[in-house]
Order: C-alpha cells, then structure tokens, then sequence
C-alpha cells in the first residue's frame, strides 16, 4: 500500500520528537525506502511557504528524502481536471491562494493517490458538502486516514 502524505500530517509528526520517538522515525523511513511514503512537490512548495511550519527535526528529516515528492505525471494532470470538473470541487483553492499564487496541494495529492492506487493521509475532517480532501476522496473512492489510522494500520504502537 502506498501512502500519499498532506502537508498537515507532515507537519504533525513535529509531535513526535526523534529522540523519544526512534521506531517511529525508523519505520517511516523504511516505509519511505521502500517507496510507500510518498508526497507531492505541491506539498513541498507549501512547507517552504512556512505553512504550516515544521519542528526543527522534521525539516531536516524531509529535506533529506526530496525524492519523497513526487511530480505528477500525465494521468495524475488528467485526473486533476477530473476533480475540477465538478464545480463544487473549485473551492478546494482559496481566494487568498489564487490572489496570491500559493501552491494548493489538495488535488495533486489526490490525483497522486488516485493514479498510483494509494491512500491520502490527512489530518483533515470530513465535512458534510466541504470541498475538503475527505470529501473528494470520497466521491473518488479513493481511501482516506488521518495520521493516527496510518500509525494504526501500520500496526505501530508506542
């Protein structure tokens, strides 16, 4: 299985101190070796815009594995315009992102799922009619767990 990282849950594992956490850091690397922790470079561009920020030992951590961002490829472009296509979908980006040209990542990570049959990891909530990524992912079937369901699944217990 693979696991298309949010920038939200990236930046949730700044909880999860490298010195008391160890296992933690070592599976997600091994996860990251192998190729099933993935994100997007959308999601890169909005951590290098500060949001949200990063703990001093994740910054490094993620900087280290740039190859963990992805550049969506032609069917991930393709399936982009899909989501686009229903109009309800055109608030996944914010005025604010669209006035002042800052990445969105919500549908390229969700395209990024959907191509390479992965699940979104999000710390986002479903909300009845919200253009958030649960919800898309729900009219995709595209699966969707927040970080403590990925730890879960993982079967990571600390």
């Amino acid at each position: 299985m693979i696991y298309v990282f949010d920038t939200c849950s990236l930046s949730q594992l700044k909880h999860f101190y490298p010195t008391v956490f160890k296992t933690l850091w070592e599976e997600l690397d091994n996860l990251f070796q192998q190729g099933k922790l993935i994100s997007t470079k959308e999601v890169f561009r909005e951590m290098q815009n500060g949001s949200p920020s990063l703990a001093l030992h994740v910054d490094p951590w993620i900087k280290q594995r740039k190859s963990l961002f992805t550049t969506p490829d032609n069917n991930e472009l393709e399936f982009v315009a899909e989501i686009f296509k229903i109009p309800h979908f055109h608030a996944l980006i914010g005025e604010k992102q669209r006035l002042e040209g800052k990445p969105v990542a919500d549908p390229f990570l969700i395209a990024c799922a959907k191509v390479r049959n992965g699940t979104v990891v999000t710390q986002e909530v479903h909300k009845p009619n919200s253009p958030k990524i649960p919800n898309i992912c729900q009219h995709f079937n595209i699966p969707c767990i927040d970080l403590e369901d990925f730890m879960q699944k993982q079967g990571w217990y600390f």
